[in-house]
């Protein structure tokens, strides 16, 4: 069974997770409990060195999160519309799939 590891670093007030193995809704759950001990302090998620990223996992997250200061590094470009269909926003600018000069050219 592939579960998920958080190693946590604190570097000037700012406190990273960085998360790596499978996130799934089980080990989601997991993270939040992580976030939620950690009170009002500024957290980056670190996604980048995930072997898994569920899509279950982005509706456990989202339960509270916007509630306080989250920045995220290392999303696909699929999760971070996951984030952003359930309200969250992941600090970047929503991409076209492609561009009208590519279909042009």
């Amino acid at each position: 069974m592939a579960g998920l590891q958080i190693h946590q670093e604190e570097l000037a007030g700012r406190i990273t997770l960085r998360l790596e193995g499978t996130l799934d809704w089980r080990t989601a759950a997991q993270l939040r409990h992580s976030l939620e001990s950690l009170g009002s302090k500024e957290v980056v998620l670190d996604f980048a060195h995930l072997r898994e990223f569920k899509d279950t996992a982005v509706g456990v997250l989202t339960r509270d999160l916007g509630a306080r200061k989250v920045v995220f590094r290392g999303l696909a470009g699929h999760h971070e519309r996951m984030f952003r269909y359930f309200g969250v926003s992941t600090g970047t600018s929503p991409r076209a799939y492609y561009t009208p000069e590519e279909i042009l050219a």
